[in-house]
Formats: structure tokens, C-alpha cells, sequence
């Protein structure tokens, strides 16, 4: 799909694309954090049919909803296409060693060879987490290795 951007100077950068019905829509973030979801007029450009204004909060909750599913299924295509890649969610577990600790603390990739690339927090979902990301019991982590690697980051969060 085909997505043109336009630096908005003052006021942030609006992303466009055309849907298959052939709908043109832009996604303008702005500076502030906010978003807006605009529907173009068909006949006129220059129009809108419909303006959604976000805050910074609901353009992450959006964010959320329409990423975690399409990581998910993007992330289980890309283990069928490896042989020997696994994608597994691994709970922290009560009791952890790295529960109330930072992901960073576990130095699960370079102990482990697995990667964790999400990390589920009750309905939060982080995708791409930092080493600073807080890590609770019940915790939900999307870990992408071998099944030997995803072993490990299981037994490593068990203490």
C-alpha cells in the first residue's frame, strides 16, 4: 500500500493512502501528541467527509488495538516462513525474581538468544518494549526464538 507524507511545518506530519473502495484517508500527527483521521471528500481533495480529533491517550489506545492483533499475526507468518523460529507468550510468573524489576534486568536476549517483543499488562499492550519497561507478575511477554530460547526465558523468569 502506497503511503504519501506530507510535513505539516507548525503543526506535524499527515500521512495518506487510498483504500481499496477507494476512499482517500490521512492520518495527521500532530506535535502535541494528538492525531486526526480524516476521510477525503471524493471530489473535492481538499474536503472532508469525516474528522476524528484523538488525544495523544486514545491515538495510543487506537495504536493498540489495531497493532497488537497485526504483530501477532505477523510475527506467527514469519515463524512458519523460518524454520526453527517460535513465537510463544511466557507469563511472569508470581514470585519472579523480575517481577517489580525492569525488563533490561532480565538480559533475557543476551542469556537466552530469544527476543521478547511485546510485553501484555492486564489490557496494556507495549509492543517493542525498552529495557526500562517495568515487569509485574501476570505479565504477558511475546518472546520470538528457538523453542530451546523460549525455554530459557520461561525457567529465567522462574528464578
Amino acid at each position: 500500500m502506497d503511503v504519501t507524507e506530507t510535513l505539516l511545518p507548525g503543526v506535524g506530519i499527515r500521512y495518506e493512502f487510498l483504500t481499496r473502495r477507494g476512499d482517500r484517508v490521512g492520518v495527521v500527527a500532530r506535535r502535541d501528541g494528538g492525531v486526526e483521521l480524516v476521510v477525503y471528500e471524493r471530489d473535492d481533495p481538499d474536503a472532508c467527509r469525516d474528522l476524528l480529533r484523538l488525544t495523544e491517550e486514545e491515538a495510543d489506545t487506537v495504536a493498540e488495538l489495531l497493532g497488537a492483533p497485526r504483530i501477532a499475526e505477523r510475527f506467527a507468518d514469519l515463524t512458519r516462513e523460518i524454520p526453527g523460529l517460535v513465537a510463544a507468550q511466557v507469563d511472569v510468573p508470581e514470585g519472579s525474581p523480575y517481577a517489580g524489576r525492569t525488563l533490561g534486568d532480565t538480559r533475557a536476549r543476551s542469556r537466552t538468544g530469544a527476543s521478547i517483543v511485546a510485553v501484555v499488562h492486564g489490557d496494556d499492550i507495549v509492543a517493542a518494549p525498552s529495557p526500562a519497561q517495568p515487569l509485574e507478575a501476570g505479565d504477558v511477554l511475546v518472546v520470538i526464538g528457538t523453542a530451546e530460547g523460549i525455554d530459557a526465558v520461561r525457567d529465567l523468569l522462574r528464578g
